[in-house]
């Protein structure tokens, strides 16, 4: 993956949500990620975007976040909205493809916030 295969990507995510959504929204980074434990995946750092777009727009938002994670060749366990503490703001989109040790994590959770930081958009259970 170049540098310009991940700034046109950035580009192109960022018009889709703003299509969709019929407003402004930034994306103001968009990052591929290696964490020790195992965890790999993208971070997409945005603003304008809040708990009720997720809501109201899941159905035509999941798409679009699939076709990102397949242009950057990430096949994610579970993808998610960061949320800043206490509001409903989203600061970031993430998807994960998770290690042994991080998904009991996810797994023990139940609904779409399984914790107050974390909003649900997708997640493959294990068999």
């Amino acid at each position: 993956m170049s540098a310009a295969e991940l700034l046109k990507n950035r580009s192109e995510f960022e018009d889709k949500i703003r299509k969709l959504l019929a407003r402004p929204v930034l994306l103001t980074e968009l990052d591929m990620f290696a964490l020790p434990c195992g965890c790999s995946g993208i971070t997409a750092n945005i603003r304008g975007l809040e708990v009720d777009d997720l809501d109201v727009f899941e159905a035509q938002l999941m798409p679009i976040l699939k076709e990102i994670a397949a242009n950057l060749s990430v096949k994610p366990s579970v993808t998610f909205a960061r949320l800043v503490p206490g509001s409903s703001i989203v600061a970031s989109l993430n998807w994960r493809t998770l290690c042994n040790r991080c998904y009991p994590e996810f797994a023990k959770g139940q609904g779409k916030t399984p914790r107050p930081d974390l909003y649900l958009l997708q997640f493959e259970k294990r068999k």
